[in-house]
Parts: C-alpha cells; sequence; structure tokens
C-alpha cells in the first residue's frame, strides 16, 4: 500500500486540492485562472489514479498499456510480489 501512496504523486495531488479548496470557500471570484487551475488539479488527479492501477495490474501479472510508466516491468513487478508473499 505504502507503493501507491507515496509512489505516484497522491500526496500533492491532495494538497493541490485542498489548496484550491481554500481559495475557493475564501471568497476569491471565480476566474478562467481558477478554472484551469481545477482542469490542471483534474488532470493531475486522473494520471495518478492511472499509475496506481497501472501499478496494481503489473504487480498481478496483467500487461498494461505501453504508454505506462511501468510498461516493461511486468515481470519485475510480479516477481517482487511473489517473493513477499
Amino acid at each position: 500500500m505504502r507503493k501507491y501512496l507515496f509512489g505516484t504523486g497522491v500526496i500533492p495531488a491532495i494538497t493541490g486540492g485542498i489548496s484550491l479548496l481554500r481559495e475557493l470557500r475564501s471568497g476569491s471570484p471565480f476566474t478562467w485562472r481558477t478554472a484551469l487551475a481545477w482542469l490542471s488539479w483534474a488532470i493531475a488527479v486522473t494520471l495518478t489514479v492511472g499509475a496506481i492501477v497501472d501499478t496494481y495490474r503489473a504487480s498481478r501479472g496483467a500487461l498494461v498499456d505501453p504508454d505506462s510508466p511501468v510498461a516493461g516491468k511486468e515481470k519485475k513487478l510480479l516477481q517482487k510480489r511473489l517473493r513477499r508473499s
């Protein structure tokens, strides 16, 4: 579980969302820059979740898409998982 939380950008995505929520609650106007910040945060969260899913699938022995950050490391992750159990 630790490799999912600390290795894929979950903490920066959460802190970015918290800062955006604080800005929204402070009463500042909603401008196009704010909309772009929310869009950027949504993209970051989506990429983070995708990396977590790909890492999970690769550690179970399934193939992942070639554009994944863990592409080509499926066997290594599976062997590491099997050694732990």
